[in-house]
């Protein structure tokens, strides 16, 4: 098997596709660690479900504020005319329709791009969907960040989903330590996969068709 990119590189390729100038979410798990490899300069405005726009990361050996924390509960900063509000006016930019992009952890995305990321359906297991369900029809973009199969070797990216569904056909991209995968009408479109790996390969892993038209090594 061809070596995985880390959550780490994960983060960093979806970073680098979103436009300069994008209003972006990070929800909670994995897609707070993209905040780190935007750049100032690119002008990328972040909202926190909790009540935060303009967020950046900490600098080298900048002091925490135990009152600025992100909704994953991780220490963050506010760029210049950042600013923090009640969690109800979040929510009213959350549906509003105000964001460009939104990235949310996944535990199955379909072929259609059906997004189930709240619960595994387990009995007696708490589990709250939180602003997740207002995200995904409230941006205009749905980037997921997972891994390609469970820890069990089960694939997360399925003809349907199996799970409780977080919002249907709203998923745009989803990357994984194996690839990049776009959903377009139906279909699942791999634009680039670790070096190494067979389209074979993949699709093995892989519950949905793929097509592999346009894709390349991932960077």
């Amino acid at each position: 098997m061809s070596r995985r990119r880390t959550r780490e590189q994960m983060a960093e390729a979806l970073a680098r596709d979103i436009p300069d100038g994008s209003y972006v979410n990070l929800g909670i798990g994995m897609p707070v660690m993209v905040l780190p490899y935007w750049r100032l300069e690119q002008e990328i405005v972040v909202h926190s479900e909790n009540g935060i726009l303009g967020m950046r990361s900490l600098a080298a050996g900048e002091p925490i504020d135990p009152e600025m924390m992100n909704a994953a509960k991780k220490p963050v900063a506010l760029i210049d005319g950042g600013s923090f509000f009640h969690h109800a006016d979040s929510f009213a930019m959350m549906r509003g329709g105000h964001l460009d992009y939104c990235v949310l952890g996944g535990y199955q995305v379909s072929a259609r791009g059906d997004l189930a990321n709240w619960s595994l359906g387990l009995p007696g297991v708490a589990a709250a969907v939180g602003g997740a369900m207002d995200l995904v029809v409230g941006a205009r973009h749905v980037y997921v960040l997972m891994e390609h199969t469970t820890r069990e070797g089960l694939p997360r990216i399925v003809r349907q989903c199996s799970l409780p569904l977080t919002g249907a056909a709203c998923v745009r991209r989803v990357y994984t330590d194996l690839a990049t995968l776009a959903f377009v009408d139906g279909r699942v479109e791999v634009l680039d996969m670790v070096p190494g790996l067979t389209s074979e390969a993949l699709q093995a892993l892989t519950d949905a068709p793929l097509t592999f038209a346009q894709a390349g090594p991932a960077a």
